[in-house]
C-alpha cells in the first residue's frame, strides 16, 4: 500500500465507499465556512485503495514528513447525520480519538494546527454518545 500523501492540510481519508451521494453532502458541510467564516485546513483523499483499511492501518502510512497533528476518517460511521467523522491525533500522542461532527472540524483542525488548545481540550468536550459537537 502506499503511503498516504504529504500536504500541509489534515488529511480527511475516506474509507467507506458504500453510498457517494453521501459523500458529496460530507464534502459540501466541510468545505462550507461557518458564519464566522472559519473554515477546516483539509485535504480530500478518495481512493479505493483505501477502502475499508481501519485507523491502524491508516496511521502506519502516514508518512514521516506529514506535519499536521492530526489524521482524519471517513468511515461507515460517518455515513449518519451530522457525518460524524474521527479524527486521530498523530502528535503527541499517536492514535488517540474521538469523533466529531462534519460543521465542528474546523475548530479541531484550526486550533490544533495552531497549538492554540490542545487534544485533551476536545476530549473532554465530547457529549455522552463520544461525539464533540463544539464548546
Amino acid at each position: 500500500m502506499n503511503q498516504l500523501p504529504c500536504v500541509l492540510e489534515a488529511l480527511v481519508v475516506r474509507t467507506d465507499f458504500s453510498a457517494d451521494d453521501a459523500w458529496d453532502e460530507l464534502r459540501k458541510v466541510l468545505f462550507t465556512p461557518t458564519e464566522e467564516g472559519f473554515l477546516a485546513g483539509v485535504a480530500l483523499v478518495d481512493d479505493r485503495r483505501y477502502e475499508g483499511l481501519t485507523l491502524e492501518q491508516l496511521i502506519d502510512l502516514v508518512p514521516v514528513e506529514y506535519g499536521h497533528p492530526i489524521l482524519v476518517l471517513a468511515d461507515s460511521a460517518t455515513v449518519a447525520p451530522e457525518w460524524p467523522l474521527l479524527v486521530a491525533q498523530l502528535r503527541p500522542e499517536r492514535g488517540r480519538c474521538l469523533r466529531v461532527v462534519a460543521a465542528e472540524l474546523w475548530g479541531i483542525e484550526n486550533n490544533l494546527w495552531c497549538a492554540n488548545m490542545d487534544f485533551e481540550d476536545f476530549a473532554r468536550a465530547v457529549d455522552s454518545d463520544g461525539v464533540y459537537r463544539g464548546f
